[in-house]
């Protein structure tokens, strides 16, 4: 039977992966959906815009990194458990909330800017590495909140 610290430890995973998911899934659909329209007008700036579609859907592989993190730590990867106290579950729920949250919200954001780009590429496509640039900015908060929940889990000391 797992102990009430297990489930916690499990539920960070979970979280982990399903918010910060989400909000990548969210972005991809949103700057896709520009992709589309802009495509439409301009078919040969297809294959730019693609990389911008793809940019907010980086959140969304760090919160699963961290998942798997917390599972490799826990031992649940390799088949041997180890014992997860209460407090220790509650610190890894805590870990999570860099990159669940700002995972999230900078997805979003990111998509809104790369949609921006994507109007931007539509009309001179020879501006696809701006649009880019000014993407991959909002991705920085993303990478520090990676950085921040993977420096927490990893003092959870199991």
């Amino acid at each position: 039977m797992l102990s009430i610290g297990q489930i916690l430890a499990f539920a960070a995973a979970a979280l982990s992966t399903l918010i910060a998911g989400y909000g990548s899934a969210k972005a991809v659909g949103l700057a896709g959906q520009t992709s589309a329209g802009v495509s439409t007008e301009n078919p040969e700036v297809n294959s730019k815009l693609m990389v911008l579609q793809i940019l907010p859907g980086t959140q969304g592989i760090y919160g699963f990194l961290i998942a798997v993190i917390i599972l490799v730590n826990t031992g649940a990867l390799s088949g041997n458990l180890k014992d997860v106290d209460l407090l220790q579950g509650v610190m890894l729920l805590v870990a999570i909330l860099p990159v669940v949250v700002v995972g999230y919200l900078s997805a979003i954001h990111q998509a809104k800017v790369a949609s921006a780009g994507m109007l931007m590429v539509g009309q001179h496509p020879d501006m696809s590495g701006k649009a880019i640039t000014m993407t991959v900015m909002v991705e920085t908060y993303a990478v520090l909140a990676l950085l921040a929940s993977f420096l927490m889990v990893n003092a959870v000391k199991l």
